[in-house]
């Protein structure tokens, strides 16, 4: 196994909790950092709850109390000296993750750096980084411990040998990679969205239902789950986001659906806020 003994996550949110568990499964130690102690609280909470399913299913290799072992929660950046990898998972603004990702190259100066961002610029995000070619994009998928796939975002400045490790880390989570260079939404987002956007656009001129839209994608194409649905999934307010980030990027084609800013607008954000496209 390739994977280093200590890896760090800055964010302890869904993904970040998602990305933790991901590498405690794995057998190594997970260092979260997060701003407050609530929030280090519950990203604790978050990741001893997915290990406890995931020791329900038979899916650990040690008894559940071994692998929490595993996790350390910190509101102190400097917990993450000595990591090998220290993946920043913190919301998808760009200003704030180079202000995290400035941090953790000051904490861990030896570590590769990776971004979870599903769509902005890795290049962008690496301008003031010391070792810009230690650092690339790391994109899991939501739910992560559910997803099978790791997109490697390639800047202008990386490493091939960074690239090279990543795919081997990768393969022992027990996960597929595909790599792509850095580019407006990536491939995975890139494409999601064009699909979930024109969903949302056929549901606003009335050409079917939700429900019908998404049996149309998970029937007829074998998604496992339509776009509506994986949209509510994602968090609308995520979608729009992106959205908006693609339309000024790529251009009018892009450009978010009335039904989707209005979903926003009224706090109808999907699953985490119990209402989207469907109710939860």
């Amino acid at each position: 196994m390739s994977l280093p003994q200590v890896c760090g996550v800055y964010g302890g949110g869904r993904m970040g909790a998602g990305i933790a568990h991901a590498f405690i499964l794995a057998g190594t130690e997970v260092r979260v950092i997060e701003t407050g102690a609530e929030t280090a609280r519950a990203a604790h909470e978050r990741v001893a709850a997915t290990l406890a399913k995931a020791a329900d299913l038979g899916h650990l290799d040690v008894p559940l109390g071994e692998a929490l072992k595993r996790l350390v929660v910190s509101t102190d950046c400097a917990a993450l000296a000595g990591a090998g990898l220290v993946i920043e998972a913190v919301p998808e603004d760009g200003a704030l993750k180079r202000k995290v990702l400035a941090a953790v190259a000051d904490a861990a100066p030896d570590a590769v750096l990776a971004s979870n961002t599903s769509s902005l610029s890795i290049d962008t995000l690496a301008e003031g980084l010391p070792e810009p070619g230690r650092f690339l994009g790391l994109h899991f998928f939501n739910p992560v411990p559910a997803s099978d796939l790791v997109e490697i975002v390639v800047g202008s400045r990386t490493e091939g040998a960074t690239v090279a490790r990543a795919r081997a880390w990768v393969a022992d989570l027990g996960r597929t990679a595909v790599t792509v260079t850095d580019s407006p939404g990536f491939a995975s987002s890139r494409l999601g969205v064009a699909i979930a956007l024109e969903a949302m656009r056929m549901l606003d001129e009335g050409v079917a239902s939700a429900e019908d839209i998404d049996t149309a994608m998970t029937l007829g194409y074998r998604h496992p789950v339509g776009p509506l649905k994986t949209s509510d999934i994602v968090g609308l307010d995520v979608r729009l986001a992106i959205a908006e980030h693609l339309e000024r990027e790529l251009g009018p084609r892009f450009a978010p659906p009335q039904v989707l800013r209005d979903k926003v607008a009224a706090g109808h954000l999907g699953r985490k806020s119990g209402q989207g496209f469907y109710s939860w």
